[in-house]
């Protein structure tokens, strides 16, 4: 059986600091190999299927949608758009497009995580675990 150690212990309280910067290079380390993997789609954009009907028949589509202009146009006079098309199911594009939004929302949860850890760390780092009341 192992010491038990008192959880106000300088060795409890370097072992909990050891597993949090532990875990955050873990964290660092997957959300970098996520962005080295392709494009990030911008935030506030995501992959929306739409329909376009002719005479006898229905076509479904895909692009990105953003919720403000993020795309630039072709044409003569380049704009911003909030929309960017990116043709049939499976098409280059399509994949491309739904892919960046799955590497946008993976890293940004890392992220998210991440922030969260070094404020555990910073917690106990600073003794700020237990307030007064």
């Amino acid at each position: 059986m192992g010491r038990r150690v008192s959880s106000k212990s300088p060795q409890d309280k370097l072992e909990r600091i050891t597993r949090l910067q532990t875990a955050i290079a873990s964290l660092e380390t997957y959300k970098n190999f996520f962005e080295g993997q392709g494009e990030l789609a911008p935030s506030g954009v995501w992959v929306a299927r739409y329909q376009v009907r002719q005479p006898q028949k229905a076509y479904w589509y895909y692009k990105l949608q953003a919720s403000s202009p993020s795309f630039t146009t072709t044409g003569k006079a380049p704009k911003l758009s909030k929309y960017k098309h990116l043709g049939k199911a499976g098409s280059e594009a399509h994949v491309a497009g739904v892919m960046a939004v799955a590497r946008r929302t993976i890293v940004s949860e890392l992220q998210k995580t991440i922030d969260s850890l070094k404020n555990s760390l910073l917690d106990i780092s600073f003794d700020s675990e237990q307030e007064d009341i």
